[in-house]
């Protein structure tokens, strides 16, 4: 197996202040970045957090194209019958399992229960979304079939009616 990073076994607060720090300098400084983690009492070369930094910086740039991506579909993506929460789910199975081939083995053991839970919550919200798009389309349904029947519109008309608030032919 291979050796875990140093910067890896920063304490969570101290890594999550390097990592800050590596976000505001725009990953570069890191001469002072090891100097600064020296000063706090952890020997960890230059080079160590340089690879940190190239890692993270990895990180944050597909965390970036995966919310570009998500705010993409949300902006195009007409959500009949919960389209954007397939793709949401898709895309973040697919990142998940990105992520789980990058993570070392030790960490992927030690994360996988939480992975599977939010899978799990993923995907009982797109069930539960999906069926409450279906009990609202169905009493939609009603309401346009009481109205048209009400108002004696023709087929076509009831049909238009559904058309325009559904998003589909019923």
């Amino acid at each position: 197996m291979a050796q875990r990073s140093a910067v890896a076994q920063l304490p969570d607060e101290v890594r999550e202040e390097l990592e800050r720090r590596l976000l505001r300098s725009s990953f570069s400084g890191y001469e002072d970045l090891a100097s600064w983690l020296q000063e706090a009492g952890f020997e960890i070369s230059k080079s160590s957090v340089h690879r940190y930094g190239q890692q993270f910086e990895q990180r944050m740039a597909a965390l970036k194209v995966a919310t570009d991506q998500a705010k993409t579909l949300a902006a195009e993506a007409d959500d009949d019958e919960g389209a954007m929460n397939e793709a949401l789910l898709r895309l973040v199975q697919t990142k998940t399992f990105e992520i789980l081939i990058e993570l070392e083995d030790e960490k992927v053991e030690a994360n996988l229960p939480k992975i599977g839970r939010m899978v799990a919550e993923l995907a009982r919200a797109s069930v539960t979304q999906k069926k409450w798009a279906e009990q609202v389309r169905a009493k939609l349904q009603q309401k346009v079939d009481a109205y048209a029947s009400r108002n004696g519109l023709s087929g076509t008309q009831a049909e238009d009616l559904r058309r325009e608030l559904l998003g589909v032919v019923a």
